[in-house]
């Protein structure tokens, strides 16, 4: 299943906006935007927005992630990962899938595979 992730306002579900600060769980089961603080874990299999006013730390298990903003820890995804300028990351990135624009800065470490039960080149 391909994803579109040209982000429209009515796709998105939830959203914690800037000067909002967030500590705990969050699960959610379709797309979520935030530009606010947060820390702690999330978890679901549909797509995260972090944007650029956001600052997150924690563990993040997700479909999809797009990164503009300040984001700290480890990234599971089984999609994609996006990250776009200004965006900061330092931590973990596993994702079949990373996208990356000029001016951001990473500091850590990606693991590329495939999703299981596909193809996946060197196998044979």
């Amino acid at each position: 299943m391909k994803k579109n992730l040209n982000l429209e306002k009515a796709d998105i579900k939830a959203f914690l906006g800037p000067g909002s600060r967030f500590e705990g769980t969050l699960s959610f089961d379709e797309m979520v935007r935030l530009d606010g603080s947060f820390v702690g874990e999330i978890n679901s299999s549909d797509t995260l927005v972090i944007g650029e006013t956001a600052r997150v730390e924690g563990n993040i298990s997700v479909g999809a992630l797009i990164i503009s903003g300040t984001f700290k820890g480890n990234i599971q995804a089984t999609t994609l990962v996006d990250l776009r300028a200004p965006a900061r990351v330092e931590g973990q990135i596993y994702s079949p899938v990373l996208k990356m624009e000029d001016n951001v800065v990473f500091n850590g470490q990606i693991v590329m595979e495939s999703p299981p039960g596909s193809d996946t080149v060197g196998n044979e």
